[in-house]
């Protein structure tokens, strides 16, 4: 990102002098509030991952100043035999594509590195923090409060028009810039140009994936050369972009709203087009061992349907816990199907206590059906069980750490036929599901992709279409038939490929499917 005559450039367009000075100001306030030290230097090394070290090999990159150094000698950050996998806990989604990097890595002969700057001491995880409250925030109340949603949170998460009235809000510090538009991008990386010291400690020419913007922003800023930005949702924004980074777009028609700006500038003004060597059509961002048995998973699912076993259903929370309302209406309507075995329905609440203890109190009396899986041994024995067996019942999901929470969803897709889910990241797996309303006007955009390519519905935005939903995939054969068919066409091109092609771009080493 360049400033010439008192304005930032975002690959060659201007920013409004203004939005350029409002941008200046967001980073001083982070500055300030935290003591920012821009001389600040950072110590890093290598631990174990407990969670996911014995499946993906994952080594978590941690900040050694002012804690005791890991036991034994730990391996040197290498930029010939390793991939840095940076993301943010946000939710789950952004986790959820760092997974599916490291799984690629890995697959493709890699050690992967984990880097959540929120673990990192400092600057990062008190920004972050910050910012992660109010999203948080404003993300629940946009599920309880239909003006809300219409009004404020559509318009920031889209960019589409909202009442005049309430623009001064979503230009405020309160909100935020709407999501799409340029002066908006500009202000993100005057925000994470306070992240360049901890990236400043890698190798500049370290192959680096990144799960978010800030991320991808933050090591452009510290120097490093070689980073490839995996990017979200199906809806371009121009906050997603990084200058200087190279980004793996999961559509084709992400791709082009990218390439183009499209949409980017409010007054509807044609911009400067993305450079092509800064963006690749890459394929969903999915697990390697997910896509290495589409076929074999397809096929289960299908033998199912035709030896009439219950159908299964998955329900995912996400990570900032809404759509509680939804969560209970879908549990009630299926309770009875799971008595007359027609359906079992798998419910992983994350690491969501709370909800736990929620979901009691909605069931009541009624768990004659009901079993818990909450350490990831039980859970993984569990999964392991029914591969080839019949499953009955409703089954709940808790774990207490975010990488078991996040990745139960993924060991539990290959042994489901059905995923309920708001069209977030997973919109974007090899699965037939079921979307429920989005969370954000972003989300829409996921839901649309799924339902064209044919591996999910559309986005059934009301509870009583989500039931209805449930009731045809329960009790009908033809779209579950369908779906995977399609998903199995859709490996065949290569849809599913983008983790692959991300790690491709960072390291030049070409995936070769065995």
């Amino acid at each position: 990102m360049q400033k010439r005559d008192g304005r930032y450039y975002v690959y060659d367009n201007p920013i409004k002098k203004s939005h350029s000075r409002a941008a200046e100001k967001w980073q001083r306030m982070f500055i300030k509030k935290f003591n920012y030290d821009p001389q600040e230097a950072y110590s890093l090394t290598l631990q174990e991952n407990p969670y996911l070290g014995p499946i993906f090999d994952l080594k978590n990159i941690v900040r050694t100043e002012g804690t005791s150094s890991p036991a034994g000698s730990p391996p040197p950050i290498d930029p010939e035999t390793g991939v840095v996998i940076s993301t943010i806990r946000m939710g789950f989604g952004h986790y959820r594509i760092a997974m599916a990097g490291a799984s690629a890595a890995r697959a493709m002969g890699f050690t992967p590195y984990w880097l959540d700057l929120l673990t990192i001491p400092g600057i990062t995880s008190d920004v972050i923090n910050w910012c992660n409250r109010w999203y948080s925030r404003w993300s629940r109340i946009s599920q309880k409060s239909a003006l809300f949603e219409k009004y404020i949170w559509e318009p920031v998460t889209t960019g589409e028009p909202t009442l005049p009235v309430l623009s001064w809000l979503l230009n405020s510090w309160i909100v935020g810039w709407p999501w799409r538009f340029l002066k908006t991008n500009v202000k993100d990386y005057k925000m994470s140009e306070l992240f360049g010291n901890l990236h400043q400690a890698l190798p500049q020419e370290m192959p680096i994936l990144t799960a978010h913007m800030w991320n991808s922003m933050g090591a452009v800023a510290g120097g490093m050369t070689n980073v490839v930005d995996m990017m979200f949702d199906n809806w371009p924004m121009a906050f997603q972009l990084t200058e200087g980074a190279k980004h793996g777009v999961q559509s084709p028609s992400g791709y082009y709203g990218f390439r183009s700006m499209r949409g980017f500038d409010k007054s509807g003004k044609v911009l400067k087009p993305l450079p092509s060597d800064a963006i690749h059509y890459t394929g969903h961002h999915v697990d390697h061992e997910l896509v290495e048995n589409i076929e074999a998973d397809c096929a289960a699912r299908l033998r199912r349907v035709h030896s009439r076993e219950p159908r299964r259903f998955m329900i995912t929370m996400g990570g900032a816990g809404a759509q509680r309302e939804l969560f209970k209406a879908v549990i009630e309507h299926c309770l009875p199907l799971i008595r007359e075995d027609k359906l079992s329905l798998f419910v992983n609440l994350g690491d969501h206590k709370d909800n736990w203890e929620w979901l009691q109190g909605q069931l009541g009396g009624r768990t004659e059906q009901l079993h818990s899986h909450f350490d990831w041994e039980d859970t993984r024995e569990f999964t392991d069980s029914i591969r080839e067996n019949p499953v009955h019942g409703l089954h709940v999901f808790l774990h207490d750490n975010i990488f078991h929470a996040v990745y139960a969803t993924n060991y539990l897709m290959r042994v489901t036929d059905v995923m309920i889910t708001k069209p977030s990241e997973l919109a974007f797996y090899p699965i037939p599901k079921i979307f429920n309303k989005r969370v954000g006007g972003h989300e829409m955009w996921g839901a649309v992709r799924g339902a064209e390519i044919g591996d999910g519905t559309i986005e059934t935005r009301t509870i009583e279409h989500t039931l209805q939903a449930i009731d045809l995939m329960a009790n009908e054969d033809d779209l579950l038939e369908m779906y995977c068919d399609q998903i199995i066409k859709n490996k065949k091109i290569g849809t599913y490929d983008g983790a692959y092609k991300c790690v491709e771009l960072a390291t030049g080493k070409k995936f070769t499917r065995s």
